[in-house]
């Protein structure tokens, strides 16, 4: 079969809860396209298991960016691979951004996208360890849930709460400054990814297919409508016809790559490659935003956090059989421990930072390869600005689909960046001098005492961060012309074509974008089954 009613093309965050959804009708038929393969590695299950995850080129996409600091570093912004997408791979983070996030994106003249619409559809969707209450959900598809700390994180939380920070078992109870155990993906030990929460319960739907190993090249037309894609497969090359709509789910690095492939994006850029021209959007690609991590590294005077347990190949084998025995242990937990979301001026009136706490402390990190720990004590923190506004872009360099892309993430470049960077590390900084963890701490070992002004730190969040992995507003939906997707996500200038992801975000949501994605796409498919 090859024609259908919907097509989605991504089976990540928004894709499996489209897939869901848009089949729940028996009468419609709906195709779900993922390029990688089934989630079947063990490793996808074992939430620790994202750090060997990341170096895997058959579960992960590696997209080379720009040369990035004063070192010129080359990073690799990794992508999920599989069916799950990015939720598959990712540090299994549950923060679902505040509200006046979505409420700015509605104020922005997207109607039906604010806080009281969102917010319900979270408590639907989510089944929380600590049960429903206003805030939150229980008996939902989607399991969250908050994990113990070991004693180094109780004690950063507890210097936390030495300074006046908010402690809370449900960070996203308030939007308050507060701090507080991770909330996760996380159910008995084992990760619950997109694909597991919504595809896995009705991927046996007789009308809903499911297509792995299946790269979509371009969109197929018929005068203005978009009528399905073109896609290479393990047994060659395959149409697919939608006779109702096409979604993009690919998120804010390969949507905007597919719709330039198939003509939409900037007409001066696409004739100069040679791809004829079908929408002159030059937006596609551009006002991305995207988190950049700056990082502090402690070393400390006693054993504890995770090194010893996870440093070399005989640790992890035995920490490896007590998971597989209790599904507890280091091997059960996200990628952070602890996360907090702060001010860096008293005035303002919410954070504008976040800062994430793990036991332990990280070998110097080779961009495709997987994490290593150091051998020694030690523990980390990252922190990032929550709603950067410096502004990046990701094009197409050829009309081959293979060729790699342009992705410029110029990080840290406007005023607002740099100020709310320095500002949040010296906050971070100022906590662990604080008892009871300073108690713990022998010596600052990344990037060093020596780091004190704006531009020196501003500097080591460029040579020695991270990526958030949280691009945001590549195909930013607005009610200007000018904007990719209208307010209902379809693509401007052609019918039938839809996107859905975090790519439509007009401006950064507070947090990770692994909840935001979902309870989005959860809307999305109102708008769709609605007609909108």
């Amino acid at each position: 079969m090859s024609d259908f009613d919907y097509i989605i093309v991504g089976a990540g965050s928004s894709g499996c809860v489209l897939a869901n959804r848009l089949s729940a009708d028996p009468r419609i038929s709906v195709l779900l396209i993922e390029s990688g393969g089934k989630d079947r590695s063990p490793l996808i299950r074992i939430p620790k298991g994202f750090g060997k995850i990341l170096g895997d080129d058959k579960l992960t996409w590696h997209f080379p960016v720009r040369p990035i600091g004063p070192s010129n570093n080359v990073e690799e912004w990794v992508r999920g691979r599989t069916l799950g997408g990015s939720s598959a791979v990712n540090g299994m983070v549950y923060n679902r951004g505040s509200r006046a996030d979505y409420d700015a994106m509605e104020s922005l003249g997207n109607p039906g996208w604010g806080w009281d619409t969102i917010l319900p559809i979270f408590r639907k969707i989510e089944n929380h360890s600590l049960g429903a209450d206003a805030t939150r959900g229980a008996g939902g598809p989607l399991d969250v849930s908050v994990g113990p700390l070991v004693e180094v994180s109780r004690e950063f939380v507890d210097a936390a709460r030495g300074l006046g920070w908010a402690v809370t078992d449900d960070l996203n109870a308030t939007d308050d400054q507060r701090i507080g155990p991770a909330v996760r993906t996380i159910k008995n030990g084992r990760r619950v990814s997109a694909a597991h929460a919504f595809l896995r319960p009705v991927q046996n739907r007789p009308n809903l297919t499911i297509a792995v190993n299946t790269t979509v090249e371009r969109i197929v037309f018929e005068g203005d409508k978009a009528v399905g894609v073109q896609a290479r497969t393990g047994k060659g090359r395959a149409t697919y016809t939608a006779r109702r709509e096409t979604i993009l789910s690919l998120g804010s690095i390969a949507t905007p790559k597919l719709l330039q492939l198939s003509g939409i994006g900037d007409g001066s850029e696409l004739r100069r490659l040679g791809i004829e021209v079908r929408v002159d959007s030059p937006n596609v690609g551009r006002r991305m935003r995207e988190h950049r991590c700056v990082s502090l590294q402690y070393r400390l005077n006693r054993n504890v956090g995770y090194n010893k347990k996870l440093a070399t190949a005989a640790q992890q084998a035995l920490t490896g059989i007590q998971y597989l025995a209790t599904r507890k242990g280091p091997l059960a937990g996200g990628a952070y421990d602890v996360v907090g979301f702060f001010k860096t001026s008293p005035e303002l009136d919410r954070p504008d930072a976040q800062l994430l706490m793990a036991p332990f402390s990280a070998a110097p990190f080779e961009p495709g390869k997987e994490l290593g720990l150091e051998r020694e004590p030690g523990m980390q923190a990252i922190g990032y600005v929550l709603r950067p506004d410096s502004e990046g872009h990701v094009t197409i360099t050829s009309a081959d689909p293979d060729a790699p892309l342009d992705i410029d993430p110029n990080f840290l470049t406007s005023d607002h960046d740099r100020r709310v960077v320095s500002a949040l590390f010296r906050t971070m900084r100022h906590l662990f001098e604080q008892s009871p963890i300073a108690d713990l701490i022998v010596a600052e070992t990344r990037p060093g005492s020596a780091v004190q002004s704006e531009q020196e730190i501003v500097d080591a969040a460029l040579d020695h961060g991270y990526c958030g992995y949280h691009a945001v507003g590549t195909c930013a939906m607005g009610p200007s012309d000018d904007d990719v997707v209208d307010p209902s996500l379809r693509v401007r200038g052609v019918d039938g074509l839809r996107v859905m992801d975090c790519s439509v975000m007009p401006t950064m949501v507070s947090g990770n974008l692994n909840g935001p994605a979902m309870a989005m796409a959860w809307h999305a498919a109102d708008l769709i089954l609605s007609g909108a």
